[in-house]
Protein backbone atom coordinates (compact mmCIF):
# COMPACT_ATOMS: atom_id res chain seq x y z
CA UNK A 1 0.00 0.00 0.00
CA UNK A 2 1.33 3.45 -0.88
CA UNK A 3 2.24 5.84 1.93
CA UNK A 4 -0.28 8.37 0.61
CA UNK A 5 -3.11 5.84 0.56
CA UNK A 6 -2.20 4.69 4.08
CA UNK A 7 -2.20 8.31 5.30
CA UNK A 8 -5.69 8.90 3.86
CA UNK A 9 -6.93 5.64 5.38
CA UNK A 10 -5.63 6.77 8.81
CA UNK A 11 -7.31 10.18 8.38
CA UNK A 12 -10.60 8.50 7.47
CA UNK A 13 -10.40 6.23 10.51
CA UNK A 14 -9.37 9.12 12.81
CA UNK A 15 -12.41 11.07 11.61
CA UNK A 16 -14.67 8.14 12.47
CA UNK A 17 -15.73 7.65 8.86
CA UNK A 18 -16.40 4.30 7.24
CA UNK A 19 -13.41 3.15 5.20
CA UNK A 20 -14.99 2.89 1.78
CA UNK A 21 -11.76 3.31 -0.19
CA UNK A 22 -12.15 1.73 -3.59
CA UNK A 23 -9.50 0.94 -6.18
CA UNK A 24 -10.88 2.02 -9.53
CA UNK A 25 -8.10 1.46 -12.01
CA UNK A 26 -7.58 4.99 -13.26
CA UNK A 27 -9.23 8.14 -11.92
CA UNK A 28 -6.93 10.97 -12.95
CA UNK A 29 -9.88 13.03 -14.19
CA UNK A 30 -13.25 13.69 -12.59
CA UNK A 31 -14.99 11.96 -15.49
CA UNK A 32 -12.83 8.83 -15.14
CA UNK A 33 -13.57 8.74 -11.41
CA UNK A 34 -17.32 9.23 -11.98
CA UNK A 35 -17.41 6.50 -14.61
CA UNK A 36 -15.51 4.15 -12.29
CA UNK A 37 -17.88 4.51 -9.33
CA UNK A 38 -21.08 5.08 -11.31
CA UNK A 39 -21.96 8.59 -10.17
CA UNK A 40 -22.53 12.00 -11.71
CA UNK A 41 -19.36 13.94 -12.53
CA UNK A 42 -20.37 16.69 -10.07
CA UNK A 43 -20.28 14.07 -7.28
CA UNK A 44 -16.51 13.94 -7.65
CA UNK A 45 -14.81 16.31 -5.21
CA UNK A 46 -11.82 17.59 -7.19
CA UNK A 47 -8.86 18.92 -5.22
CA UNK A 48 -7.46 21.88 -7.16
CA UNK A 49 -4.21 23.27 -5.78
CA UNK A 50 -2.84 26.75 -6.51
CA UNK A 51 0.37 28.44 -5.37
CA UNK A 52 -0.20 31.53 -3.24
CA UNK A 53 2.30 33.93 -4.81
CA UNK A 54 2.96 36.06 -1.71
CA UNK A 55 3.63 33.16 0.66
CA UNK A 56 4.57 30.34 -1.70
CA UNK A 57 2.06 28.10 0.10
CA UNK A 58 -0.29 25.66 -1.55
CA UNK A 59 -4.00 26.51 -1.27
CA UNK A 60 -6.82 24.06 -1.92
CA UNK A 61 -10.13 24.50 -3.73
CA UNK A 62 -12.47 21.51 -3.42
CA UNK A 63 -14.85 21.70 -6.33
CA UNK A 64 -17.52 19.62 -8.01
CA UNK A 65 -16.11 17.54 -10.85
CA UNK A 66 -17.91 19.42 -13.62
CA UNK A 67 -16.97 22.87 -12.34
CA UNK A 68 -13.91 24.95 -13.12
CA UNK A 69 -12.21 27.21 -10.58
CA UNK A 70 -12.33 30.91 -11.51
CA UNK A 71 -8.83 32.31 -11.00
CA UNK A 72 -10.30 35.76 -10.28
CA UNK A 73 -12.71 34.52 -7.61
CA UNK A 74 -10.10 32.20 -6.09
CA UNK A 75 -7.56 35.02 -5.88
CA UNK A 76 -10.11 37.25 -4.14
CA UNK A 77 -10.82 34.53 -1.56
CA UNK A 78 -7.15 33.83 -0.94
CA UNK A 79 -6.41 37.54 -0.54
CA UNK A 80 -3.28 37.28 -2.66
CA UNK A 81 -2.38 36.46 -6.26
CA UNK A 82 -2.52 32.77 -7.12
CA UNK A 83 -0.41 30.94 -9.65
CA UNK A 84 -0.01 27.45 -10.95
CA UNK A 85 1.20 24.94 -8.37
CA UNK A 86 3.82 22.61 -9.77
CA UNK A 87 4.17 18.93 -8.89
CA UNK A 88 7.03 19.60 -6.44
CA UNK A 89 5.03 22.14 -4.42
CA UNK A 90 1.98 19.90 -4.34
CA UNK A 91 4.02 16.90 -3.23
CA UNK A 92 6.03 18.80 -0.61
CA UNK A 93 3.09 20.57 1.01
CA UNK A 94 0.30 17.99 0.69
CA UNK A 95 2.25 14.74 0.43
CA UNK A 96 0.25 13.75 -2.64
CA UNK A 97 1.03 13.45 -6.33
CA UNK A 98 -1.06 15.31 -8.90
CA UNK A 99 -4.16 13.24 -9.65
CA UNK A 100 -4.30 11.75 -6.16
CA UNK A 101 -4.69 14.81 -3.92
CA UNK A 102 -7.18 13.92 -1.21
CA UNK A 103 -9.13 16.44 0.85
CA UNK A 104 -7.93 14.50 3.94
CA UNK A 105 -4.52 13.41 5.16
CA UNK A 106 -2.38 16.33 4.07
CA UNK A 107 1.15 16.39 5.46
CA UNK A 108 0.84 20.09 6.31
CA UNK A 109 -2.10 22.36 7.16
CA UNK A 110 -3.58 23.97 4.08
CA UNK A 111 -6.00 26.84 3.53
CA UNK A 112 -9.05 25.45 1.76
CA UNK A 113 -12.36 26.46 0.21
CA UNK A 114 -15.36 24.29 -0.70
CA UNK A 115 -17.63 24.59 -3.74
CA UNK A 116 -21.26 24.72 -2.47
CA UNK A 117 -22.30 22.55 -5.46
CA UNK A 118 -20.85 19.54 -3.62
CA UNK A 119 -23.38 20.06 -0.82
CA UNK A 120 -26.22 19.25 -3.24
CA UNK A 121 -25.41 15.54 -2.91
CA UNK A 122 -25.79 12.95 -0.15
CA UNK A 123 -22.48 11.34 -1.15
CA UNK A 124 -19.44 12.60 -3.02
CA UNK A 125 -16.27 10.75 -3.98
CA UNK A 126 -12.75 12.08 -3.49
CA UNK A 127 -9.23 10.94 -4.29
CA UNK A 128 -7.77 8.71 -1.61
CA UNK A 129 -4.12 9.59 -2.09
CA UNK A 130 -3.45 7.97 -5.46
CA UNK A 131 -4.85 8.39 -8.98
CA UNK A 132 -6.35 4.90 -8.65
CA UNK A 133 -8.19 5.14 -5.32
CA UNK A 134 -11.30 7.06 -4.26
CA UNK A 135 -13.52 7.12 -1.20
CA UNK A 136 -17.11 8.21 -0.50
CA UNK A 137 -18.20 10.68 2.13
CA UNK A 138 -21.03 12.98 3.11
CA UNK A 139 -20.06 16.39 1.67
CA UNK A 140 -21.60 18.15 4.68
CA UNK A 141 -18.66 16.74 6.66
CA UNK A 142 -16.02 18.33 4.44
CA UNK A 143 -15.88 21.77 6.15
CA UNK A 144 -15.32 20.20 9.56
CA UNK A 145 -12.84 17.61 8.28
CA UNK A 146 -10.79 19.97 6.12
CA UNK A 147 -11.29 23.41 7.58
CA UNK A 148 -12.56 24.47 4.15
CA UNK A 149 -14.75 27.55 3.96
CA UNK A 150 -17.83 27.30 1.74
CA UNK A 151 -17.53 29.91 -1.00
CA UNK A 152 -18.39 30.65 -4.62
CA UNK A 153 -15.20 30.37 -6.65
CA UNK A 154 -16.31 28.65 -9.85
CA UNK A 155 -16.83 30.03 -13.34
Amino acid sequence: MSKSLARVRRAIEAAGLEDGIREVGQARTAQEAADSVGCAVDQIAKSIIFRAEATGDAVLFLTAGGNKVSATKATALAGEPLGKADAALIRSQTGFAIGGVSPLGHMNPIRAWLDPRLLDFDVVWAAAGTPRHVFPLDPAQLPGLTGAMIADFTE
